[in-house]
């Protein structure tokens, strides 16, 4: 069922852009009269009667226009409500459009999905839970911010309630904070993503490169100076070179290298130490042998302290005040063999963060909970090398934070949520990027959004 109405909702939509202008959740217009005068024909008459039907255009009190129409799956058939959205399109999804997945064979109502934003990816889901109750998810982006809510009326009383009575049935457990974004407070957000992309053009990418605190382009192992042909910066560089320009404008001085390599915080054993390069705890590793394990997670962490040491205050230098480490679900919804499935999903994890699978939904609740924030990424897997003649042990499997990337959640000016990709001194897309590390882990670390951007 679940793979039926994600299919379905991804057909309708796919043909639509994102569009926007959504009103607080507590003001989406009533259509429980209209659904009243639907319920004989569409709701309880026989599936196959309901499929014969030709989709019809309704009027609400408020003068806005509603679809009708019904939508055939193998063993279900939905009726789908769709409002019109400022296009004059009926996407499926607009904000208040309303679901019912009815089975085939015997007619029964299964399932109900209430869009509350113009977004696809957001709604609330109602399912029967007995004779007397029905359940509720709430679902943002595969995410799962409730799971199987009561809600004391029977399913079926549900197919004419308005919207507000049953999430008043909720109470308190319905996270409405995730469904009401002011697009206003984004607009720092937006200004730093413009600015960022206009100045990327002076950048190429150059391995092991970064821009030193005179300005020069140097390497990052050696601190030598790069050859000014190919100068340029690696995912490490890029992320320093938008951190110089959070500080610039505030501290006129852009970072040193060589402090943002040194460790951070807790990480590692006893046995990982062996695997990388720290002269100034007496520890040389010769170089063919080196792993740096954690380079990619000190450098972030180093960035992120001194960014909001700066931009904020010296009481945010502490791991425990930017690192990312609380999530707001605990099940998402998982692809498998084109067919979606609920998995469990265990949050932050130490020495690891977030698999990749939740990372869209963590992305949401972030953007709504900390609209004056962006986020350095280090991606992270556990790696070893392959047993060859040349070298016939192999290598031990230890997890090595290998990339760095920047991004930005937020949401436009007409509210529809977006995410900014920055890594190796490009943009790039975010489904790309998510789709790129299966199975892998990203560890985040808050940054505060600046006013002015100068690298």
């Amino acid at each position: 069922m679940v793979k039926f109405l994600l299919r379905s909702i991804l057909f309708l939509a796919g043909f639509f852009p994102l569009f926007a202008l959504d009103v607080p959740v507590s003001r989406i217009s009533d259509d429980s009269q209209l659904r009243i005068g639907l319920r004989d024909s569409w709701f309880y008459d026989t599936p196959a009667s309901v499929l014969s039907r030709r989709p019809a255009i309704e009027q609400l009190p408020t003068g806005e226009r509603v679809e009708v129409k019904a939508v055939e799956g193998r063993n279900e058939i939905m009726v789908i409500i769709s409002r019109q959205n400022s296009q004059g399109q009926f996407p499926g999804w607009e904000q208040g459009s309303w679901m019912l997945t009815r089975r085939k064979d015997t007619g029964a109502g299964v399932l109900i999905r209430i869009f509350l934003r113009s977004d696809q990816f957001t709604y609330i889901d109602l399912k029967p839970m007995d004779s007397d109750k029905a359940q509720m998810d709430v679902v943002l982006y595969g995410g799962f911010m409730a799971r199987s809510l009561p809600i004391a009326v029977p399913f079926e009383r549900l197919y004419t309630m308005q919207l507000n009575e049953i999430l008043r049935l909720a109470g308190d457990k319905f996270p409405r904070k995730y469904f009401d974004p002011d697009p206003a407070m984004y607009r720092d957000s937006r200004n730093f993503i413009t600015q960022v992309r206009r100045r990327l053009g002076e950048l190429r990418y150059a391995d092991d490169g970064a821009i030193d605190e005179t300005g020069n382009f140097i390497f990052i192992e050696t601190l030598q100076r790069q050859p000014p042909s190919t100068a340029g910066v690696n995912c490490s560089g890029f992320a320093k070179w938008l951190i110089d320009g959070c500080l610039r404008p505030v501290t006129g001085n852009r970072l040193a290298v060589a402090p943002l390599k040194m460790p951070f915080g807790d990480r590692g054993s006893s046995f990982t130490i062996n695997w990388e390069n720290n002269p100034n705890q007496g520890i040389e590793i010769p170089f063919e042998h080196r792993r740096d394990p954690h380079f990619g997670l000190d450098w972030i962490r180093n960035l992120a302290a001194e960014a909001n040491g700066t931009l904020r205050s010296s009481a945010h230098r502490s791991l425990e005040e930017f690192e990312v480490r609380n999530d707001s679900f605990s099940q998402i919804l998982v692809n498998e063999n084109r067919s979606f499935v609920i998995h469990n999903y265990p949050g932050f994890l130490p020495e690891a963060g977030y698999g990749f699978e939740g990372l869209y939904p963590l992305l949401y609740t972030l953007a709504i909970e900390n609209p004056f924030s962006f986020y350095l990424a280090a991606i992270n897997n556990e790696i070893g090398a392959a047993i060859t003649e040349q070298n016939p042990r192999g290598a031990p499997r230890l997890r090595q934070f290998y990339h760095i990337a920047a991004l930005i959640p937020y949401f436009d000016e007409s509210g529809n949520f977006r995410i900014v990709v920055f890594e190796s001194a490009t943009e790039s897309s975010f489904n790309g990027f998510n789709r790129r590390y299966p199975g892998h882990y990203i560890n985040l670390v808050q940054v505060s959004v600046p006013s002015r951007f100068d690298p």
